[in-house]
């Protein structure tokens, strides 16, 4: 499992991260800040769409629900789970490509910096293991983010994980740069 580091703030604010988990029923979403002593959460919870309600009306409390989100917490990045599609359900991958459309549309929107993040680099990073189970996401975001409780649902926890994975990503390609960039070596038997 991956330990966190320090992560010192930037500037004189610290940046703000929100991790989107995207979904048409229900969307984690999480919002973290990088702090010297380590990532904090600021806001973590779920949008909750009316499952009888049109494509269309879903879509557009989607943007509105998360637009207030942005508002309010004036975070610097949205981390969005990239579009997985399995073969055998070609349709719901086309309609969650409209709620990710919505989502990155929203961080234009606000000049947001996007990431999108494949699930399995952010279970990778979590637990070890690219194809993790719910329960031990859960558990793991937990340990890493130093939680009282588990997040429920396992939205919320997804939702922080991929917050986690962009502020991680964004910390270690800026330490990387500031040392002159990536050197691979071996540092007590484990590649760095």
């Amino acid at each position: 499992m991956q330990q966190t580091a320090a992560i010192p703030a930037h500037k004189s604010q610290p940046r703000r991260y929100l991790g989107v988990d995207p979904g048409l029923h229900r969307t984690g979403y999480a919002v973290l800040e990088s702090c010297a002593s380590g990532p904090r959460v600021v806001e973590a919870g779920v949008v909750r769409l009316e499952r009888g309600a049109s494509l269309a009306a879903r879509l557009g409390e989607l943007d509105r629900c998360l637009g207030e989100i942005i508002a309010t917490h004036t975070p610097n990045v949205m981390v969005c789970e990239e579009l997985y599609a399995h073969y055998r359900h070609p349709r719901t991958a086309i309609l969650m490509g409209h709620a990710r459309g919505v989502i990155l549309a929203l961080g234009s929107r606000y000049s947001l910096d996007v990431m999108s993040i494949a699930a399995t680099r952010v279970k990778k990073l979590l637990t070890g293991k690219g194809h993790a189970g719910k329960a031990q996401m859960q558990r793991c975001v937990t340990m890493t983010l130093g939680l009282d409780a588990i997040p429920e649902p396992n939205d919320v926890a997804d939702a922080m994980g991929i917050a986690y994975c962009g502020l991680h990503s964004e910390l270690t390609t800026s330490r990387a740069a500031a040392s002159g960039g990536a050197k691979r070596g071996r540092l007590n038997g484990v590649m760095r």
